[in-house]
């Protein structure tokens, strides 16, 4: 179970690592979707060997054992970063100004 301190910190934007048992996944929040409701999910997007992988976690999965945040969105204004799968890292963090 995710706690609430992470839960107010996962914003799209943020730069987070989420371990499946020990198997960490890097990479920047899309989109948050549902609140805390029970059907809760956050979407984290990165690049693997030049291929972008999207996964899309159910906050209440107990295949989470620990969500860590790397980095925080300085400018984000926008709850769903769609439009960063069409664009290249570099241009992604000159617009958001995060790390991808």
């Amino acid at each position: 179970m995710i706690s609430e301190e992470i839960l107010k910190q996962i914003k799209p934007g943020a730069k987070i690592k989420v371990y499946e048992g020990t198997t960490p996944f890097e990479g920047m929040v899309i989109s948050r979707k549902h609140g805390k409701e029970i059907g809760a999910t956050f979407t984290v997007r990165t690049t693997l060997a030049g291929v972008g992988v999207e996964k899309i976690y159910p906050i209440n999965s107990p295949i989470i054992s620990k969500v860590t945040i790397v980095s925080s969105p300085k400018k984000v204004h926008r709850s769903k970063l769609y439009f960063v799968k069409n664009m290249p890292g570099a241009r992604v963090r000159k617009k958001l100004g995060v790390s991808v």
